[in-house]
């Protein structure tokens, strides 16, 4: 069944696992590892991108969100961006506002204008960020609380940016080992209290903080690799993850969480998984 949108709701989000609603996504039509811009592209880079095999695997995975009610906004793939796919990248919802992330790297620019020209055409309320430095595979949002990772693609300056625009929230800034990319490969938040983890990639400071405030559930080195921490919650315990993290399913299920197992290992080499190929745009709490 699906969910029924609220005609005012057309944008909210305040969590990182209530009831998925209404998505943005990305066919990866033209992907490719053109430039390298993470450690995981470099390890794949002679291989490259089999790219009929990653969008038969993203059509899989747009099929499947439909299946659990969820409303699936697909943006045109333009060849001029081999990153398209990851859209969470480009911008992150907060409360009732689209974010529009400011990309470190030349050859992701132009991707926040088409989400832009999207919003524009929907009366979205977006608010650019000029003259940062933000991603949003970087900010992960629970409730009151908004954790941004100090990363190679994300600067301190951008973050007391945000707070700005954002008073209301409690920002935490949380740097991690900058060739990890993004906080959501190596840190997401399941519910109020539980939270995947890569321990390696914090100092003791961060781990204390994120260790208090979440029952955290370790993610292997060999499972970080193929995104173990890059999981989508949709609401009501069901979490997005690939197959090969027999690990980390089995311990989302052992904590009653609903595990539906999609196949997106041509995506992740590339260096991003379920979160990073999604951008939500409204959620309702369960």
């Amino acid at each position: 069944m699906s969910i029924a949108l609220k005609p005012t709701e057309s944008i909210r989000c305040q969590s990182e696992y209530d009831s998925l609603a209404r998505v943005i996504v990305c066919e990866p039509q033209y992907m490719s590892i053109s430039e390298v811009i993470n450690e995981t592209q470099r390890h794949y880079a002679a291989e490259n991108i089999n790219r009929s095999l990653a969008s038969a695997q993203h059509k899989e995975f747009v099929l499947a969100l439909r299946n659990q009610g969820v409303e699936v906004v697909e943006l045109p793939p333009d060849h001029q961006y081999p990153e398209q796919v990851f859209t969470r990248d480009i911008g992150f919802t907060i409360d009732s506002t689209v974010f529009l992330s400011t990309m470190e790297s030349s050859i992701r620019k132009g991707e926040v204008e088409i989400l832009k020209k999207w919003l524009i055409s929907q009366k979205a309320t977006m608010q650019p960020l000029p003259d940062t430095k933000i991603e949003g595979g970087d900010v992960i949002a629970d409730r009151d609380n908004v954790f941004v990772g100090v990363s190679g693609r994300t600067s301190d300056i951008s973050i007391q940016t945000l707070r700005n625009h954002l008073p209301e929230k409690n920002m935490m800034a949380i740097p991690f080992d900058k060739k990890y990319l993004h906080l959501d490969c190596v840190f997401n938040i399941l519910s109020p209290r539980k939270a995947l983890i890569y321990p390696p990639a914090f100092q003791e400071k961060e781990l204390n903080i994120l260790s208090k405030m979440y029952d955290t559930i370790e993610v292997s080195k060999e499972e970080q690799f193929t995104m173990g921490t890059n999981v989508l919650s949709i609401g009501n315990k069901k979490v997005f993850s690939l197959p090969v993290n027999k690990k980390v399913n089995s311990q989302l299920r052992e904590r009653g969480y609903e595990v539906i197992e999609v196949d997106l290992s041509e995506i992740i080499k590339s260096g991003g998984s379920f979160r990073c190929c999604t951008l939500p745009l409204v959620r309702y709490a369960n």
